[in-house]
């Protein structure tokens, strides 16, 4: 008779987001999403990620979508490493040289026309629609902005920062891909900037002035979507931002539309 393997069991915490915890899992790592969440988000991770492939980009690959306990979740490939936010803080004579790592790949993206993915002015608009704390009056006013910037059909990751970066400089691998869509590459830039304007504002305008030197763009072009990605972060509930998106997602006359 042939030995059983004995399956993978789910080992320490890794990181935890929003969303998603993810976990050891034997030679693998574990992405569960919260209890309660339906199966949709995990099955659309996971057919991102096969789409990716197709670029040859370095993202990881899915073993398994399947309800772990009361909990659904993917299995997948396990980066070698530490995420490039730790990798920088605690070796701080490498900052720019993750700073520019990190920006190289997000132009790699950027490059990529996917069409596939959901349309990032549509989630935006979405999210926009159902942002707490925001008027009629104000919301009417960031749909006309939304309906006046450019479109595009570039891959864009939606939540690309350095904690979503994983492994050695040169060989770092990008993770959680559930907010990617299709669309401008300023878009998605102008999301990292706001990411990081709220965890480590100093690195947000270095990020963002590599960023504008590296593709050309610029800076006004990028922070056109400003007022719109803060206006729909409120809709992702993260009640210690909230007076702040506020603020950032008023329309200043000063700022035109591309």
């Amino acid at each position: 008779m042939s030995a059983t393997a004995t399956p993978p069991q789910i080992g320490p915490l890794l990181g935890s987001g929003n969303l998603a915890d993810a976990y050891a899992f034997g030679l693998h790592v574990l992405k569960l999403y919260r209890p309660g969440a339906p199966a949709e988000p995990a099955f659309r991770e996971a057919a991102t990620l096969a789409l990716l492939v197709e670029h040859g980009l370095p993202v990881p690959s899915v073993h398994r979508v399947d309800r772990f306990g009361e909990r659904w979740g993917l299995v997948i490939d396990r980066a070698p490493g530490e995420p490039l936010a730790l990798q920088a803080r605690n070796q701080p004579q490498l900052l720019d040289q993750a700073l520019a790592a990190m920006v190289a790949l997000q132009l790699r993206l950027h490059e990529t026309v996917e069409t596939r993915l959901p349309s990032l002015s549509t989630r935006l608009a979405d999210r926009i629609a159902v942002a707490p704390g925001l008027g009629e009056a104000h919301r009417a006013a960031l749909a006309s902005r939304l309906g006046q910037l450019p479109r595009d059909s570039r891959l864009c990751h939606g939540d690309f920062h350095p904690f979503n970066l994983v492994g050695p400089l040169d060989r770092l691998v990008i993770i959680d891909w559930l907010d990617a869509t299709s669309g401008p590459p300023a878009a998605d830039a102008c999301r990292t900037y706001l990411l990081l304007l709220n965890a480590v504002p100093g690195l947000a305008e270095a990020y963002l002035a590599l960023y504008g030197a590296r593709s050309g763009r610029p800076r006004d072009e990028i922070m056109a979507w400003l007022p719109l990605m803060a206006a729909a972060r409120l809709a992702e509930g993260i009640l210690a931002e909230a007076a702040a998106l506020r603020h950032l997602a008023r329309l200043p006359v000063s700022t035109r539309p591309m």
